[in-house]
C-alpha cells in the first residue's frame, strides 16, 4: 500500500483501495467527466493521477453528502 500512495500515477483498483470509493463508482465517475484518466498506448490501461483522483473523490463524495446531484456536480466541476 505505501508504494501504491507515493506513485504518481495509480489504476482504478489502486483507486478503490486509497479510497475505499467501489470500482463501479469510480468507473461512473469517469464515464461521467469527473474522473480525469491518461491511457497508456501500449497496453490500453487508464492510469490516473493519483493525488488529482484522491482529491477529486474526495470533493465529489463531499457533495453527494451535501444531496447534490451528479449532474449538479457535472455543473459545478465541469467547464
Amino acid at each position: 500500500m505505501e508504494v501504491i500512495e507515493q506513485a504518481e500515477y495509480v489504476t482504478i483498483g489502486e483507486l478503490v483501495r486509497l479510497t475505499g470509493v467501489r470500482y463501479s463508482t469510480l468507473k461512473f465517475y469517469t464515464e461521467e467527466g469527473l474522473l480525469h484518466f491518461e491511457q497508456a498506448e501500449e497496453n490500453l490501461t487508464r492510469r490516473y493521477r493519483r493525488q488529482e483522483s484522491v482529491v477529486r473523490i474526495t470533493l465529489i463524495r463531499s457533495l453527494r453528502a451535501e444531496g447534490k446531484s451528479i449532474p449538479e456536480i457535472k455543473a459545478m466541476l465541469l467547464p
